[in-house]
């Protein structure tokens, strides 16, 4: 074997790992100087942070870089445990925000105590789940939540399923709802949507267009 080649062991390696994470540690921080700024996302998180308890203990859903999400939560006050599938991701989120806590691990496989969290952030994680894995993570979520606890989540509206799609330059394949489908989902989940704000965004970066963007805000049912 040449020097350089990669072995049959490498390849069925890096094939075993989760989409998500094969994405997200291609992209690195680019994926930060993207999307770090859009407004409807710092938007959403001013309208949590604004309902959040003092000192509230948040969960953030595929936490990225740990900027912008983890950061603001940080910054006001609160504990913050972030998730992330990428070890790149999560080595930068650590070097980011040292004040919260990260954790490298598929959030499918993770147990949520119920009536844990005040706060819960999914900003754009659940695109590479099936339809049921989407709906089952977020009924776990809303359980985590104490009752009255706030929820916003993020996805890009649109009727496919395990479609291909390049993204910032690197393939992927995705699952998602319309707007009307996945709101309904959110809402099946024990989960008051409050509002919901849909706008278009371009991210900053050359191998990148204009997407649509849905976020909604939530709040737990007391009797979820």
């Amino acid at each position: 074997m040449q020097t350089g080649e990669r072995r049959d062991t490498d390849v069925r390696h890096e094939d075993q790992r989760p989409p998500a994470a094969v994405l997200f540690d291609a992209l690195g921080p680019d994926y930060e100087k993207a999307f770090a700024h859009a407004p409807a996302h710092l938007a959403a998180l001013d309208w949590l942070i604004e309902r959040l308890p003092p000192a509230a203990r948040t969960l953030d859903v595929g936490s990225g870089t740990g900027q912008p999400t983890a950061a603001a939560l940080v910054a006001a006050g609160h504990t913050v445990f972030g998730v992330d599938v990428s070890p790149v991701m999560v080595e930068l989120a650590v070097r980011q925000v040292p004040g919260a806590e990260f954790h490298c691990g598929d959030i499918r496989d993770l147990p949520l105590e119920a009536d844990s969290f005040d706060g819960v952030c999914v900003f754009f994680s659940l695109l590479q789940m099936t339809r049921a894995e989407q709906a089952a993570l977020t009924r776990r979520l809303a359980l985590a939540l104490r009752p009255g606890g706030h929820l916003v989540v993020a996805t890009v509206p649109a009727d496919v399923e395990d479609a291909e799609f390049v993204f910032m330059g690197e393939p992927v394949r995705a699952t998602s709802f319309s707007e009307e489908d996945f709101t309904g989902m959110v809402s099946a989940a024990g989960l008051t949507v409050l509002s919901r704000h849909s706008t278009v965004f371009a991210p900053d970066h050359p191998a990148a267009g204009p997407e649509p963007h849905l976020f909604l805000h939530c709040r737990r049912d007391e009797t979820a």
